[in-house]
């Protein structure tokens, strides 16, 4: 029989480390629904969800993008874009954090960032309305000229910098609208093995 035919043994599947029924769970259920307070319409939010080592993911999306929303009398953009993933975890440490890329796209279908930005999942159990505060960099006095003209703009190199504060503080940056997230949060277990919240 070929290797990858090969079907688990009784001693193979005991080695396995990471079973959902002996660790604590969180089930993240909500929607991105929407974007207000920035400069222009036709908006799309790329989005993401970071966790620590200790966290393994059961089911579900990690990372997605919604559609561009071009509202013809609101300043806001609605997307209520889904996110439904289910978690396992042996601690608290890495608790997620969900983190959002917001872009403008023009009449000629090129993409624009207008900002970054990222709000811990809370940690008690429940509906919660979220409103996520974005910023983005500044840039030199001449990539603001080359902006104003050209369009584009200064972006970070490496997107981790958006929740992790490690040089975040370095950087200057315009504030720019908010998104805004509605998350229902299930934990299951934590009390059985010992994690409090």
């Amino acid at each position: 029989m070929a290797p990858h035919c090969q079907s688990q043994t009784a001693d193979d599947m005991k080695t396995v480390s990471w079973r959902p029924t002996e660790m604590a769970e969180v089930h993240i259920v909500g929607q991105i629904v929407g974007a207000s307070g920035f400069p222009d319409h036709s908006l799309f939010c790329k989005w993401g969800i970071n966790t620590g080592g200790a966290w393994k993911a059961l089911a579900g999306l990690r990372e997605g993008q919604t559609q561009v929303d071009t509202p013809q009398q609101h300043d806001a953009a609605y997307w209520a874009h889904p996110i439904d993933i289910h978690y396992a975890t042996k601690g608290l440490q890495g608790w997620p954090k969900i983190h959002f890329q917001v872009w403008h796209q023009d009449s000629f279908g090129r993409n624009e960032l207008y900002g970054y930005g990222f709000c811990h999942v809370p940690t008690t159990p429940g509906m919660h309305e979220i409103e996520c505060p974005t910023w983005r960099p500044s840039g030199s006095f001449k990539e603001q000229v080359s902006q104003y003209f050209l369009g584009g703009g200064p972006q970070l190199k490496n997107p981790d910098l958006i929740y992790s504060g490690a040089d975040r503080y370095r950087l200057h940056t315009i504030a720019m609208g908010s998104v805004h997230v509605r998350l229902g949060v299930i934990l299951r277990n934590f009390d059985k093995y010992g994690i409090e919240c």
